[in-house]
Formats: structure tokens, C-alpha cells, sequence
């Protein structure tokens, strides 16, 4: 079976969240199947490190016509874990400061979804699956039914789009059907790309895939609701039929406790002495008190309101009238930058935060905190509570999406568990939980450590999501091809 993996990103090439983890992770793990011929398609951004840039091989260049434009392709290859890795070359659209963001991304991810399917017979490989992720190559469905659906190589190609975050839908001016695509209008429909007076590069995708995925059960379910949809819910409704969920795994090799190399001690589920040494490390680090007995709170999270962190204002004041310590790491909206530098000026020995991307205090906070925090709004995924989890860093979020779908809440009366939730996105819930495992913390200890242990056995691998993918493979492959 031959799949074409298409992202905007990938871990370790380029990455700006959740996505670039599972474009790295899910293929390889594809690919330990004899039988998978399992291949990605990413933008060659200049922000490649010199590392990877030294190993690529340009296996081709062409032009095609891109709307009125007759544009440069190159093609360069990179082979690893068993993947081949394509990256579309072409200055003009991807030697920017970042790699989204930009003033032109219609125009840029319209070049790359185009660039891909004209990319197949030159490189004379022709998928049976295209899995497309997110709004960036969420076109690539449209563009096959439409533009190229007169290729008799082409035709048979089912089409997956994975929606990693609905709030991102890449929504443009309808003109650029013909002066970006070159398609004219047959797809600017109800059922097609139309959305009011615009084009709606997701809901394209979700009306022309064959089908459709989102990162955890709870999610797909969510996502059919108004309150949860961003405006697509009605879309996703009609398109239920070929909708499912499928949880996120996390690396277990770079995210394991026994040989993390960022952290100063090592441990693991049957040993976990060290992990109290970590805890004091970083607390002497962030010149905090070092003291095993003060519950250690830690936050790893971009700072949007998505995320949750307007609650975690809220509860401020109340929270750090407690002996109780806080680690906040992240940057985002300059209004909880500035509202979490305010705090630690308030309380300068309980409070760090960090406002910086550091990936190895990262890894530190996952293993030294005793609650992780992440009381998200909303979470497609996250994998933020499954790191924690692995750390035994017990995760303390709000029941939605995955998030819901990965902590087992603390039963006090059978002792099951892997953290701590709660219903009901309001201050008042999020305080009386945390509350309530602070004094488990420090009053049970015997309970704390029995739900450590079984959040550390939790198997968060990307075994069972692999399968779950090919399972929807192997469906299509066994069903007619309906164009």
C-alpha cells in the first residue's frame, strides 16, 4: 500500500505545534509495516537546519501552471526510519520569517497542495491514499475531483483529511479559484468550498475527502455541536458518515524518564526516587525553596485563550495564598505574557514564569511538577497530558476533547485514576479540583503514589493510532471508488 503523507510541517524539520509531532511520529510508525510504502510531503522552508539541509537530495524540477502563473518546483529527498520524506522547493513561497502567518498563505498553501499532485507522475509514484492535514492541504481533495480528475493515473487516489484544529480553516476571497487554482467556479458550492461570500479551504476538504479524522473520539463528537464547530458543525454533520476519532500517541523514546537527556536524574515506574531530585533541581534553578513538600503546579502551553490560561488568571490570587509553588513556560498573547510577569512580581517566591520556548525546561517541568496543569477551553488532542503522564506528573484539565478522552478521572471510592478533571469551564470548578488535589498531595500520600503509578503505566504509544489509520485505509481500498 502506497500512502503520501502531506503536512505542513514535521518534526524534526520544522515544527510549531502539535501537528509537527504527529507528521513525524504516525509515519514512521506507518512504516514499520512490511507492507506500507509510507512517504511525506513538506514545504522546503529556509528554516531547515543545516543538519537536514546537507542531506537532501533534489531528485527533480519542473514548472506547472498555477492559475495565471507558470511557477518553479523543485523536488528534494530525504530517506529516514524508513520514510522517504518529498520537499516542495520553491523560494518564492516558503524563505519567509515564519513559516505561517504570512500576508500570501492561500497563495503559498495553494502552490504547495498543487505542487504535490503535480509532484506524482513526475517522481513516477503514484499513492493509492493521500492523507492531507489541516487547512494547508486541505485543497489537495478539491483539486483532484476538479482540476485533475481527467488523469487517468490520478483518478483512483482516495483522499484522508485528518483536522487537527478546526479553528484554523483557511478562509480567502472566492477569486482565488481562478486566478491561484485555475479551477473556475465548479466547486464554489453549498456542498463544495463555498462559505458566505469566501472559499473555505477545510470545508473543502471535509466535503471531498473520502474521510475525514480528528485527533481523539470526544473531539469528533464535539465538533458536530455549534458550540464546538467554528462555524463548520453543519458541514461536519452532513459529512458524518466519514467521520472518526483517533487519538494522538506521544514519542516514547524522547519522551521517557529513564533516559530523557535533559533531565540532571533519571527514573522510571518502579523507581521513582529520583523524580524528587529533579523536582529539587528546578526548584533551585528557578531559585525556588527547595522543598519536596511543596506541591510544584506546572504549566507547558502556548498562551491562548484556547488553552484555558483566563482561568488560570482568575484563580490567581487564590491559589498562591496557599503554600503551594507555580511554573508557568510559554509564550503567546501579550496579554497573559504581561498578566504572568505581573504575577510573579506579586508573588516573586512561588511564581516562575518563563516566558521563552525552551524545550529541555520543558521536559524538566514534565518530570518535576506534581500536577501539570491544562485547563483548556477546548483540546482537539493535546499531548501535553500524556508527556506529564509518562513523567507520572499527575495532569489536572478541563473534561473536553482529548484531554477527556486520556485522563482517567480520581475515583476515591474504587482509587482508579491518572489525574484529576472537571465539568464546567468556570474558575470556581477548576479551583475547588485543584483544591481538592492539593490535599491528596499532602494528606494522602499513599493514594498520590498508587495514581502516579498507574498514569506511568498508561500505554500512550502510537501503536494503537497506527492501526486505527490503516484500518481506514484498508476500508477505502476495499471499497468502489465513488467519484
Amino acid at each position: 500500500m502506497k500512502i503520501l503523507y502531506a503536512s505542513a510541517e514535521a518534526a524534526p524539520f520544522f515544527k510549531t505545534g502539535g501537528l509537527g509531532d504527529v507528521a513525524s511520529a504516525l509515519p514512521k510508525e506507518l512504516a514499520k509495516e512490511p507492507e506500507l510504502d509510507v512517504r511525506v510531503a513538506l514545504p522546503f522552508y529556509s528554516q531547515m537546519a543545516n543538519e537536514y539541509a546537507q542531506q537532501l537530495e533534489e531528485i527533480a524540477h519542473f514548472r506547472f501552471q498555477l492559475g495565471q502563473r507558470n511557477v518553479y518546483c523543485g523536488i528534494k529527498q530525504l530517506k529516514d526510519h524508513g520514510v522517504t520524506y518529498y520537499f516542495i522547493d520553491n523560494l518564492a513561497y516558503f524563505d519567509r520569517a515564519s513559516l505561517y502567518g504570512e500576508w500570501d498563505d492561500g497563495e503559498r498553501f495553494a502552490y504547495f497542495s498543487t505542487a504535490i499532485i503535480e509532484m506524482l507522475e513526475v517522481i513516477n509514484w503514484i499513492p493509492e491514499i493521500i492523507h492531507c492535514n489541516d487547512w494547508q492541504t486541505a485543497m489537495i481533495p478539491a483539486l483532484l475531483i476538479d482540476r485533475y480528475h481527467w488523469k487517468e493515473s490520478l483518478k483512483n487516489i482516495r483522499k484522508v483529511l485528518t483536522i487537527h484544529n478546526l479553528r484554523f480553516q483557511g478562509i480567502y476571497d472566492a477569486s482565488m479559484l481562478s486566478n491561484v487554482f485555475g479551477t473556475g467556479f465548479n466547486t464554489f458550492t453549498d456542498d463544495g468550498l463555498k462559505y458566505h461570500n469566501n472559499m473555505n479551504y477545510l470545508k473543502g476538504g471535509i466535503n471531498f475527502a473520502d474521510r475525514v479524522t480528528t485527533v481523539s473520539p470526544t473531539y469528533a463528537q464535539e465538533i458536530l455541536t455549534p458550540e464546538f464547530g467554528e462555524g463548520l458543525d453543519a458541514v461536519l454533520r452532513r459529512n458524518e458518515w466519514k467521520l472518526k476519532g483517533i487519538i494522538n500517541g506521544i514519542d516514547l523514546e524522547i519522551n521517557n524518564p529513564k533516559t530523557d537527556s535533559y533531565l540532571p536524574y533519571h527514573y522510571d515506574q518502579s523507581d521513582l526516587s529520583n523524580k524528587a531530585k529533579v523536582k529539587s533541581y528546578l526548584q533551585r534553578q528557578l531559585t525556588l525553596k527547595q522543598d519536596n513538600q511543596i506541591p510544584l503546579i506546572g504549566i507547558v502551553s502556548r498562551l491562548t485563550d484556547q488553552k484555558g490560561l483566563q482561568l488560570v488568571e482568575q484563580i490567581m490570587d487564590d491559589l498562591l495564598q496557599q503554600n503551594v509553588q507555580m511554573v508557568i513556560l510559554g509564550t503567546g498573547d501579550q496579554h497573559f505574557e504581561d498578566s504572568f510577569r505581573y504575577f510573579e512580581q506579586k508573588y516573586p517566591d512561588q511564581l516562575r514564569a518563563c516566558i521563552q520556548f525552551d524545550l529541555g525546561l520543558a521536559q524538566q517541568i514534565y518530570a518535576a511538577s506534581d500536577i501539570f496543569l491544562m485547563p483548556s477551553a477546548f483540546e482537539p488532542c493535546g499531548l501535553s497530558q500524556m508527556i506529564a503522564m509518562r513523567y507520572g506528573t499527575l495532569p489536572l484539565v478541563h473534561e473536553t476533547g482529548g484531554l477527556k478522552d486520556t485522563v482517567e478521572a480520581y475515583n476515591k471510592y474504587t482509587g482508579q485514576g491518572t489525574g484529576f478533571s472537571f465539568k464546567g469551564f468556570n474558575r470556581d470548578n477548576l479551583l475547588f479540583t485543584i483544591n481538592m488535589a492539593l490535599d491528596i498531595f499532602i494528606n494522602q500520600k499513599e493514594v498520590w503514589q498508587k495514581l502516579v503509578k498507574q498514569a506511568m503505566g498508561k500505554d500512550f504509544s502510537w501503536t494503537a493510532p497506527a492501526k486505527a489509520y490503516k484500518a481506514v485505509y484498508d476500508e477505502l481500498l476495499n471499497t468502489s471508488v465513488n467519484l
